[in-house]
């Protein structure tokens, strides 16, 4: 079972895919089944367009645009629900523009039985549709009441034809009850678990993250218009405006009711989505996350751009009355856009070469000892990492286990069964041991590591702030990007860390050769500091550890000689890299060691410090570090002339 609200039917498609398609790898053969699923969204915009308007130039400039824009192309070739319900957006638009083009009541009844088993199957998927729901129903029962179609066994046959597009979250008590995923979400055997997962509670119903304080509704509408401007360009938001206009002029070909519809839409889903998008949008990451639910937003605008460059001859025939270039221009205008969308995104959108997160899983995991087990923490190695496990079948051996998951009352219950080996003290993680309220025996880390004393237990990427238990007897050593979780009596030996951890990763990636707001910008992060974490633990010891000048002085030396090894063998690299190693080389100087040149260290210093201050202007620090400069400078100028003197 997939996060809430459960997505049963993609899980089946995805299912089916992985089952049916016979090459690639399995993430390889759901990417392609998302690809043909947005392809088929396309296709039903085009209809859409065409079975209202009769222009073929306007279906494929609806089409073109949406499918050729970055987010939509993105989102089509990737593992992710967003292109199933970029289908189910242009499937009932499509329904409803075939309800309004309907001559007869039979044919209405019909389309509207069909309608309605749509709108449940696709809430199978992204409840965000339930919007675009919302606005369709209410006009297609008024219209049928209009006609004296709506009587009350029709009203209950689209209620059981809603009823069962649902039919697939059954998927999730069955899969749930058998229990045979090794990797799930949530207990839907009883019907309060399935409703808790169906209506999004451990994230909030209606907010789109956990416990997250947001931007403003305002600011998040203000990137939307940006994003759509961006994203389809002014002429196709000019050609969606052009539709509501052209409803206002007595033309044929246009069906004003539908263009509203469309039009209400598209207003009602970016109003609540702006007031509910409870992420800080000015963070790259947080507002990758919340484009992708622009989508929707986006296929109705291309909908109604389409409508409105059908429109064009039948506005511009008032001022060039007879022309035979009107129709041209709707071709010429309508390929243009279309081209330019795949102009310019082709070159971001080509992901044939992308294989970052997956080199960033496979790092992580041969990385580790025999036998390990990893406390995972987010998305990103929670999620590659479990991928190359289970679905790959990579290092069989090891164990991986949720940090997150840990504190739900179903995880363990559900789900200890399947990590064999691993001894869990209890049936949640909770900081407070013993017997909760409600009858749960609750564990400690420190207690979870005692039970497994036997096992070498890692963290990635960080542990829990909530429980600070494993600090009485455990510590915390670099390994990579992660940590492993040390005893505290085992002596902790530098220069065999250095060299243990040199090493450990393959990783070839240029820094900061990814968009901002991806996942990959994140791993590539994560895996060149990881380059320079057994450096900074040194360092830090050097500065907090209670020990003898001797050792101090020789922890100095290990940190500073690895940030001089890192900094000189990557030119570019993370712009903290600068600031650290500028601070390991003024500790140098302090030691006074005779064998490192003072002159060397005071450049290096300078140096560093003010590159850093260049690239990082944000930082508070600044001033600060441009005065301290000042004074090294001084101190550098001086130390040159007793040399000469």
């Amino acid at each position: 079972v997939a996060h809430p609200p459960g997505y049963p039917l993609f899980t089946l498609l995805a299912k089916l895919a992985t089952g049916l398609v016979p090459l690639g790898s399995p993430a390889y053969r759901v990417n392609l089944l998302c690809g043909l699923l947005g392809a088929a969204a396309a296709s039903l915009l085009f209809y859409t367009v065409f079975r209202l308007s009769g222009s073929y130039a306007g279906g494929i400039l609806a089409a073109g645009v949406f499918s050729f824009s970055r987010l939509t192309w993105q989102w089509s070739i990737a593992a992710e629900v967003f292109s199933l319900n970029n289908l189910f957006v242009g499937l009932l638009m499509a329904l409803t523009a075939h309800f309004e083009e309907a001559s007869t009541a039979k044919e209405r009844s019909k389309i509207s039985k069909l309608g309605a088993f749509c709108c449940g199957l696709s809430l199978c998927n992204q409840h965000t549709i339930v919007l675009y729901i919302a606005c369709i129903v209410p006009w297609v029962l008024s219209r049928l009441f209009r006609k004296t179609e709506l009587s009350l066994g029709h009203l209950l046959k689209l209620g059981l034809c809603f009823l069962a597009g649902l039919l697939p979250y059954l998927y999730l008590p069955a899969s749930s009850y058998l229990n045979r995923a090794r990797w799930t979400w949530g207990d839907q055997t009883t019907f309060q678990g399935f409703l808790t997962h169906f209506l999004r509670e451990e994230y909030g119903t209606f907010n789109l993250a956990k416990s997250e304080t947001g931007s403003s509704m305002r600011e998040i509408l203000v990137f939307q218009l940006a994003q759509m401007k961006s994203e389809l360009s002014l002429p196709v938001l000019a050609l969606a405006l052009m539709a509501c206009v052209s409803t206002a002029l007595p033309t044929k070909q246009q069906k004003s009711p539908v263009i509203w519809v469309f039009a209400g839409m598209l207003c009602v889903y970016s109003l609540f989505f702006a007031w509910r998008a409870n992420l800080d949008i000015t963070k790259p990451l947080f507002l990758g996350v919340v484009e992708r639910f622009w989508l929707q937003s986006n296929a109705a605008v291309a909908v109604l751009a389409g409508l409105g460059l059908a429109a064009l001859p039948s506005v511009g025939s008032t001022v060039l009355e007879g022309s035979r270039a009107l129709p041209w221009l709707e071709w010429l205008s309508a390929l243009a856009l279309v081209a330019s969308q795949v102009w310019a995104n082709y070159r971001a959108c080509d992901q044939s070469n992308n294989y970052v997160v997956d080199k960033f899983a496979r790092n992580l995991l041969s990385s580790m000892p025999t036998g390990a087990v990893i406390l995972l923490r987010g998305d990103l190695p929670g999620n590659a990492l479990r991928y190359v496990h289970y679905c790959e079948g990579m290092r069989p051996d090891i164990t991986l286990v949720d940090q997150e998951m840990m504190t739900y009352e179903w995880y363990l219950p559900k789900l200890a069964k399947h990590l064999p080996g691993v001894y869990f003290p209890g049936n949640r993680w909770n900081p407070v041991e013993g017997v909760l309220p409600d009858g749960t025996l609750a564990f400690n880390l420190h207690r979870f590591l005692k039970v497994n004393k036997h096992k070498e237990v890692f963290v990635c990427i960080g542990l829990h702030e909530g429980d600070s238990t494993w600090r009485r007897s455990y510590l915390l050593w670099p390994w990579g990007t992660c940590e492993k979780l040390v005893p505290s009596d085992v002596v902790f030996d530098p220069g065999e860390w250095i060299h243990l951890t040199r090493n450990l990763y393959n990783w070839t990636e240029d820094y900061g050769s990814f968009k901002p707001s991806s996942w990959e910008a994140v791993a590539n992060e994560e895996m060149w500091q990881a380059r320079m974490k057994t450096a900074f633990f040194i360092f830090d010891l050097a500065e907090t550890a209670s020990v003898t000048a001797e050792m101090k002085s020789q922890l100095y030396t290990f940190a500073y000689t690895s940030y001089k090894e890192i900094v000189n063998s990557h030119p570019n690299h993370p712009v903290n890299w600068h600031k650290n190693y500028a601070i390991a080389c003024e500790r140098m100087l302090r030691l006074r060691r005779v064998d490192v040149d003072p002159e060397v260290l005071l450049s290096e210093t300078v140096k560093h410090f003010l590159l850093y201050t260049e690239k990082a202007e944000d930082d508070p620090q600044r001033q600060g570090i441009l005065q301290a400069v000042k004074h090294l400078k001084k101190e550098l100028q001086g130390l040159r002339k007793m040399k000469e003197d």
